[in-house]
């Protein structure tokens, strides 16, 4: 079993990422926050803060071979829908849906060896704007958080100590909403979604053939003909 990670709940926070990265010191490190006032996304898009929210960043040293890191983006998200429920589906390569609304999403960054992991979960928001949702509908209460990150962070720290080879590709596939979609992505690809690679990358079937496109080279992904959200 993996060794839990040190916790630390702050009120407010400018990043959980930062704050992670800041107190990393060898061992694991969870922090979580009420309220970030500079939370981001990937490729550096705000994050929105609902109003009763999971807000997490887990770092540690992985040991897994440097070619094999990325996929751990997609281990992450893995963990959170073990935690969230069936209801939960997967957007490749970090958008947890509800239905076809995004109620989470997850951001990898790496600092040399020292892997950042965050977590962004909408709980409870009444008004949220157009495409975005909450697990909730009624505010569960301020502890639900602090507590879900917990177990997110032991499950993914758990998931991550069986290796590069057993990260769970099958298990995320079953939960994987993009596949069997005509996607696009940018600049200019268009395709079906066909399966999730051993690598983590998706395979998608083009007019040219098929093709693995990998998470780190895709600044959007979307439903042919839907709405752009961040990959």
């Amino acid at each position: 079993m993996a060794t839990p990670p040190s916790a630390f709940h702050l009120d407010s926070v400018e990043s959980t990422q930062d704050e992670a990265r800041r107190r990393f010191s060898g061992p694991a490190v969870l922090v979580t926050a009420t309220r970030q006032t500079s939370g981001r996304g990937r490729s550096g898009a705000v994050w929105e803060n609902a109003p009763r929210a999971v807000a997490a960043s887990l770092a540690w040293e992985p040991d897994w071979p440097e070619a094999a890191v990325a996929r751990l983006g997609l281990v992450a998200g893995l963990a959170a829908a073990d935690l969230l429920g069936d209801a939960i589906g997967l957007k490749w390569p970090n958008d947890l849906m509800q239905g076809e609304a995004k109620v989470g999403g997850i951001l990898m960054e790496r600092f040399g060896a020292v892997v950042v992991a965050g977590l962004g979960v909408n709980l409870f928001w009444p008004h949220p704007r157009r495409g975005v949702g909450a697990l909730h509908q009624r505010d569960p209460g301020p502890e639900v958080p602090r507590r879900l990150a917990e177990r997110w962070a032991a499950g993914l720290l758990e998931r991550a100590a069986a290796g590069p080879d057993a990260w769970g590709r099958d298990e995320y596939a079953a939960r994987c909403v993009t596949l069997g979609r005509d996607i696009v992505w940018e600049p200019d690809g268009r395709g079906r979604a066909r399966a999730i690679a051993p690598g983590g990358g998706l395979v998608v079937v083009t007019a040219a053939g098929e093709v693995v496109i990998d998470s780190g080279a895709v600044q959007s992904i979307r439903a042919a003909g839907g709405e752009s959200t961040p990959g």
